[in-house]
């Protein structure tokens, strides 16, 4: 299931209630894979009717708008239209017996009035302070997008001359952490290097935690120069050999890291972690359609969301003009939603606006340029050690097809110091994962298998000696 987040202010219809009050709050877990998650709705009697708010605490989202509720005893229908979420019903005394369907896929969802408590997930890789290296919260300046940058620093010791890595986070706000579905992968990654004799910085993207500056007009481009101020900070410290500073980026990450290692002497090594090798457009094709089959999608459908998408991506590559796309785009989508099935068709608010949202969506400054990057631009003119790794199960950046593509864009480089590995059985996260979908994610203790940390560093120190 697509994660619950990002949410419009949509107008919400109630409709009066027969017999027993259906106000309050219902809690129900929604069982999908492997994954389990926390749903709440919240019914709010109102003069003229009802209106209600869904929550999902396990993924941080809370207070979203329920564009219609009906309750015409024993049957509940809830519509989340900008989610294409609808929610059917039946009142059994104190339990909700029902179905939750998101983009055509079905779960059983049962409610009831019991709140259901939060798993207390166990995270045994996270470190425990005190650390046995120094630490300390540093501010540094990206002149060029005039923004002050904040993060962490670990060196092995307070004083010394160590070799050193920028952790560059994938897409989407991340802290300086990488905090995603309770892990903390990049803390724990910091922390395996820093006991390695590697001193590391990590930092919040702009925007988030304490960065300064605005995320979402950001692009890739924009990220990579954050990157260029992070290395000319490294070189102002006197811990630092600035012979020996390298970039170590996951998913979009592996994307910045080479873009700013092509264009500056002061990279003396990248790593890439789950790093893409393919323009992002086919990149997107083909995770949609890895995770869509995890997840169940029958491959009709998984056929059709491809042609969908296929054509949407080659509006995007075609023009520069930002309101012809837009308007290109609803056109399309209006057009293609009228000739959908009843029950595909979104609930609760027209189709043109559900179009207009959608192509919004598309046309934003960071989508259109991750569509049309191909990193093999840069890959081309990195001269520097390379270190391109992928799990296995990948299902967001697959495998096969991206080191290859890295390996190529090296090769042409003329570049002879790199090395491609793939890791048997893990995930986009380098979690030991049963079927690599996300939904896994949240429900494996493992933050970063032990033997590709191990890896990872001891390639890293073979570049420092």
């Amino acid at each position: 299931m697509k994660k619950i987040a990002g949410v419009l202010l949509l107008m919400l219809i109630g409709v009066t209630v027969w017999g027993q009050d259906i106000g309050g709050q219902w809690n129900g877990v929604l069982k999908v894979g492997s994954a389990r998650l926390r749903l709440v709705f919240n019914i709010i009697k109102k003069d003229s009717g009802f209106i209600a708010t869904m929550d999902s605490p396990d993924q941080g989202a809370k207070g979203i708008p329920v564009s219609s509720v009906s309750f015409n005893q024993p049957q509940l229908k809830i519509d989340v239209s900008n989610l294409n979420i609808q929610y059917r019903g039946e009142l059994k005394e104190n339990i909700i017996v029902g179905v939750f369907s998101q983009n055509g896929q079905d779960f059983p969802l049962d409610l009831s009035r019991e709140k259901m408590e939060k798993t207390t997930l166990n995270r045994p890789q996270v470190p425990v302070k005190p650390y046995p290296y120094y630490e300390e919260e540093v501010v540094f300046k990206n002149e060029k997008a005039n923004i002050d940058l904040t993060g962490t620093l670990t060196l092995p010791g307070k004083r010394g001359k160590f070799p050193a890595v920028i952790l560059i986070s994938g897409s989407g706000p991340q802290d300086r952490d990488e905090t995603l579905m309770e892990h903390k992968p990049f803390l724990v990654l910091a922390d395996y290097l820093t006991r390695s004799g590697i001193a590391v910085l990590r930092y919040d993207d702009r925007g988030v935690g304490k960065s300064k500056g605005i995320f979402s007009s950001s692009t890739t481009q924009d990220f990579a120069s954050d990157v260029e101020a992070a290395i000319n900070y490294l070189k102002t410290r006197q811990e630092i050999n600035k012979k020996k500073v390298g970039l170590v980026g996951h998913s979009e990450g592996g994307i910045i890291a080479p873009l700013v290692a092509a264009g500056t002497r002061d990279v003396s090594f990248i790593v890439m972690l789950a790093g893409t090798g393919v323009r992002g457009d086919q990149l997107l094709l083909s995770q949609q359609y890895l995770i869509g089959k995890a997840s169940g999608a029958s491959e009709e459908d998984l056929a059709k969301g491809r042609e969908l998408n296929s054509k949407l991506f080659a509006m995007v590559l075609e023009t520069d003009d930002t309101a012809a796309l837009k308007a290109g785009m609803s056109r399309y989508l209006s057009d293609y939603l009228n000739n959908l099935p009843e029950d595909k068709k979104p609930k609760g608010i027209t189709i043109e606006s559900y179009s207009r949202r959608l192509a919004g969506e598309l046309s934003g400054p960071w989508l259109r340029n991750f569509l049309r990057y191909d990193p093999a631009t840069s890959l081309e003119n990195v001269k520097c050690p390379v270190l391109a790794v992928n799990g296995e199960k990948d299902l967001q950046v697959p495998a096969a097809e991206n080191l290859a593509a890295i390996a190529k864009a090296l090769k042409k480089a003329g570049n002879k110091h790199f090395t491609v590995k793939t890791f048997p059985g893990l995930n986009h996260l380098f979690q030991e994962a049963g079927t690599g979908s996300p939904d896994e994610y949240r429900l494996i203790e493992q933050t970063f298998s032990p033997v590709a940390l191990e890896y990872i560093t001891e390639w890293i120190k073979s570049q420092v000696k």
